[in-house]
């Protein structure tokens, strides 16, 4: 049982020195530090540059025998209180 999950973003090299960004990747850890599952971003590079935070998504969660435990998607929406319609969801 897991009472507490903690969730490390993997910063990569390259978007650090060149502000390029890349698809994020995530350790999810235990109380104690363990890795118990991994995240890692789906989208291309011309989605991730072009719209930014608020590009759509999908993120695979895998625990650490390789299986796919929990898939979150997220579509493309506006981040502007005016369209209340269209604000971002998972």
């Amino acid at each position: 049982q897991i009472d507490q999950i903690l969730i490390h973003q993997q910063i990569e090299l390259l978007e650090i020195l060149t502000g390029f960004e890349t698809s994020n990747r995530y350790e999810i850890k235990n109380t104690l530090g363990q890795i118990v599952y991994c995240a890692a971003e789906d989208t291309d590079c011309c989605t991730r540059n072009c719209c930014g935070p608020s590009r759509p998504f999908t993120l695979r969660i895998i625990d650490n025998l390789g299986h796919e435990v929990i898939t979150l998607q997220r579509p493309l929406r506006c981040s502007s209180c005016c369209f209340p319609c269209c604000l971002q969801e998972v």
